[in-house]
């Protein structure tokens, strides 16, 4: 068995070095239409959005394209629910808002994936269904009221169901509680559908510059004037898509936790270890505080998310690492004792920024005219950067749809 890899994502590493895009820096003066901030997973999803739409659209990326601390990192789940409970977000804003946001948030994952099968861009699209369980009598109760109020709202999708304790054993192996089995949980490679999107970007007319940091966002009368690295750009409207408010907008970072997240896969398992796993056949989520996550992947490979904690300065971000990746193979282990010992092949970490109700924000700001947000994506997975594209692009052509609201900073304060 190989010495376990630090720090780098398994989505890079299994992408060609010789097929890795490289685009240009930003020089001189630039005129635009959009100009889209940041260029992970939903600034190539928005960039490619609005150039779909024939709206003139530049993207920055700061560094290299799709390679930061964002989504790309994630484990590429297309969850079709929110970070939030239904049960949450119906005492938060009601049942029809709470039915609103989880049928857009379904919406997004199934077209996303729609989208990306037919521009072709090959993300390794997958399909599984998810379990939802709990180890924890204290939580027991929640997840069966919220199956209930799933099915009193009509948001359950087909095949939802309660899995006991003796099904769950049966279905993953697992010894819990009980648990909310799924059907239609989306994944895929969240690196490779970044730079296809990209690249279909491109292909409907945007222009797309990586190592090209913005460094001021003034919004003026009548246009905004952005100072890059290497020039300047005058839009009419800056769709900042970087997941937490950069140094421009400090007011805002009262709205979000910023949090450091870790993920590790393993080697493929040996026959052994696989007799004692399970079936193999859903991607799984517990009720922990924080909670994990786990993708089953090729080569019955494991991968597994979690132990989040406060985000951790650069300089402590190799030590937290091995820490804490070596702490989600001790919390894997206690849900599958055969694996004990075992070493993760990959080992990395992500940045996402939370907010208190589990929504993300996205649109305008009051305070900030000319501005389009892309903001809090938590946890969710790689559906939200489709969602997003979807109401900023509604936003700029003057068209917002009722319920887009519930995304939007005016809900927060």
């Amino acid at each position: 068995m190989r010495k376990s890899r630090y720090g780098v994502p398994f989505w890079f590493d299994r992408f060609p070095a010789a097929r890795r895009p490289d685009r240009p820096r930003h020089r001189g003066h630039l005129d635009t239409e959009v100009a889209v901030v940041g260029g992970g997973l939903t600034g190539c999803t928005v960039a490619w959005a609005f150039a779909s739409a024939g709206v003139r659209v530049a993207l920055f990326e700061a560094d290299r394209l799709a390679r930061g601390l964002g989504a790309v990192r994630s484990l590429g789940l297309l969850r079709q629910e929110p970070d939030a409970d239904f049960c949450q977000l119906e005492a938060a804003f009601g049942r029809r808002a709470a039915r609103h946001v989880w049928r857009e948030t379904r919406r997004a994952s199934l077209d996303f994936a729609a989208a990306l099968r037919r521009l072709g861009v090959g993300a390794d699209l997958a399909s599984s269904d998810a379990v939802w369980f709990t180890r924890t009598p204290d939580h027991l109760e929640r997840v069966q009221k919220e199956l209930k109020a799933r099915r009193d709202a009509g948001v359950t999708q087909d095949g939802s169901s309660w899995l006991s304790a003796a099904a769950l054993k049966r279905e993953t192996a697992l010894a819990g509680l009980g648990g909310l089995k799924t059907r239609g949980l989306g994944a895929l490679d969240p690196y490779r559908a970044a730079v296809g999107l990209a690249r279909a970007a491109e292909a409907k007319g945007a222009a797309v510059f990586e190592r090209s940091p913005v460094v001021r966002v003034r919004a003026g009368r009548k246009a905004v004037e952005i100072r890059t690295g290497g020039g300047t750009v005058r839009a009419d409207k800056v769709v900042l898509a970087t997941g937490y408010p950069t140094a421009d907008f400090r007011a805002l970072h009262r709205h979000f936790a910023r949090v450091h997240t870790y993920v590790v896969l393993t080697d493929p398992l040996p026959a052994a270890m696989r007799r004692e796993v399970g079936r193999r056949s859903a991607a799984l989520r517990d009720t922990a505080e924080p909670a994990h996550a786990l993708r089953w992947m090729r080569e019955d490979r494991i991968m597994y998310a979690g132990a989040d904690q406060p985000a951790v300065p650069d300089r402590a971000r190799a030590k937290a690492l091995v820490q804490r990746t070596g702490q989600l193979m001790y919390e894997l282990s206690t849900h599958y004792p055969a694996i004990s010992g075992l070493m993760p092949a990959w080992a990395w970490d992500a940045a996402c920024a939370v907010t208190r109700d589990g929504l993300p924000c996205f649109g305008p700001h009051r305070n900030y005219p000319r501005h389009l947000f892309a903001l809090g994506h938590g946890h969710h997975g790689a559906g939200l950067a489709f969602l997003a594209a979807r109401l900023l692009l509604r936003h700029h052509l003057g068209a917002p749809d009722k319920g887009d609201e519930l995304f939007a900073f005016s809900r927060i304060g």
